[in-house]
């Protein structure tokens, strides 16, 4: 079982996983720390000074804070949007890969059917040059 389990956690898609996971987190905190210090700020400003943070309703003994609710709305469509953006990128710079290594393939292919081409003319002359020779004997 151990070595079943090491085998799990050397396989490249986990240690992918684990360090997506930590940038992730870390990206998490970046993205937050726009939206609260920086983001609702100015959007509070513009709306007429409004601190969303503290934006709340009592009802009884419980306390709504509805106004949290709004920026983790807001910090939640940064981060979407930011991870969007950052898929799309990686998907290019991987279909410029590939359209790189189609290409090399292709000049591949063709140098080979060139060679073979060669190769099927090399051998036609030889046989009509071994039938003229053994024509004139």
């Amino acid at each position: 079982m151990l070595k079943e389990f090491k085998k799990f956690i050397s396989k490249g898609n986990v240690v992918d996983l684990a360090v997506g996971v930590i940038i992730g987190g870390a990206f998490g905190k970046i993205v937050s720390s726009l939206v609260n210090d920086i983001l609702m700020p100015i959007i509070g400003a513009i709306i007429g000074g409004i601190d969303f943070s503290n934006l709340s309703v009592k009802i009884g003994n419980a306390k709504i804070a509805y106004g949290m609710f709004i920026q983790n709305i807001i910090d939640f469509l940064i981060i979407a949007f930011c991870v969007f953006i950052f898929v799309k990128i990686v998907n290019k710079l991987s279909n410029l890969t590939k359209k790189e290594e189609e290409k090399e393939e292709a000049i591949a292919e063709t140098e080979v059917s060139i060679l073979k081409e060669i190769r099927d003319e090399l051998k036609k002359n030889n046989k009509k040059s071994t039938k003229t020779t053994v024509k004139k004997k």
